[in-house]
């Protein structure tokens, strides 16, 4: 797929609260290392391309050690039914390249209670990882592009609309909205961690399919919806975001084609540089090991970001 369709769908895809809590700047930072060209190969643990086209996001389910993967098959906003999941085991290797199928435009993943949910397009979809059976389909009404998926503590889902500059909680099988409004910066990556989001910011995307101010990587209190910046400045066209596994978080910019290590008190460092087209991720914190969705590519790889 061309990377300048998945970027055009991606602008096109994707709440209030109290004012900005921000944080100051840390007083030093450790230099970033000397990065190759994204043109350059970067050695990959493993990578898998069987069955993969335009893949969205990658996620791995601790409970039984599978790797799903969401694929697009076509445009980011289509309703066209070729969208599916992919089952991998945790070294790679494709197990099922149509382990569910008939979906539009999946993409971001998170399990909750042996499911695993996906957003397509304008529905947060639950899927019995035991049995690959589709189970609840929740129609949001309103919702322009949807994008990625976080698991509260309480089985509570929490949905991105990226174009909406919503953020939606589904609870019971029922859909509310969380935040909304300028200030969520189009959210694109989410995560639920303890008694807050942390939200990827994309920035406003322009008409020229760029953008000219990037997001922040910010939180979302669970209760008071306040938002705190982590990174003080604006950072990326955030994608992938995972915790790190100890206090900070690792993200994809979708347009640079970078991963990015961001520590608890904002400092930014670029770990490795990819093409354009590196979009939402998994982190194994045991391993070091980042499993990223090349969407351009039609490929999903692993690295070691210890190296």
């Amino acid at each position: 797929m061309k990377i300048f369709c998945v970027i055009l769908v991606m602008v096109l895809s994707g709440c209030g609260g109290s004012p900005t809590e921000k944080k100051e700047p840390a007083a030093s930072a450790t230099p970033a290392p000397t990065m190759a060209s994204p043109n350059a190969e970067v050695p990959a643990k493993w990578t898998a391309t069987e069955g993969i086209d335009t893949p969205e996001s990658v996620f791995v389910d601790s409970a039984s050690g599978f790797i799903f993967s969401s694929q697009i098959v076509g445009m980011p906003g289509e309703r066209d039914g070729n969208g599916r999941i992919v089952k991998l085991s945790s070294d790679g290797k494709v197990i099922d390249a149509n382990w569910v199928k008939g979906l539009n435009a999946p993409k971001g993943l998170r399990s909750t209670n042996g499911t695993l949910w996906t957003a397509d397009i304008d529905e947060v979809i639950g899927i019995e990882i035991a049995t690959a059976k589709v189970g609840p389909r929740i129609k949001i009404q309103g919702a322009q592009f949807l994008n990625d998926v976080a698991a509260g503590a309480d089985g509570t889902v929490y949905v991105t609309d990226m174009m909406g500059n919503k953020i939606y909680a589904i609870k019971n099988g029922k859909a509310s909205i969380f935040a909304e409004g300028e200030d969520l910066e189009y959210p694109n990556g989410i995560l639920a961690e303890n008694d807050r989001l942390v939200v990827g910011g994309w920035g406003k995307p322009e008409a020229d399919f760029t953008t000219k101010v990037p997001g922040h990587l910010f939180t979302l209190d669970l209760k008071t919806k306040k938002k705190t910046l982590i990174t003080p400045n604006p950072t990326a066209n955030i994608d992938g975001l995972e915790s790190d596994g100890k206090g900070g978080y690792i993200v994809t910019d979708y347009i640079a084609g970078k991963l990015l290590h961001i520590t608890a008190n904002g400092d930014v460092h670029m770990l490795k540089q990819f093409k354009p087209g590196t979009a939402d991720i998994a982190f194994v914190p045991a391993e070091n090991l980042v499993i990223i969705p090349h969407m351009n590519e039609n490929k999903i790889a692993a690295y070691n970001i210890s190296q």
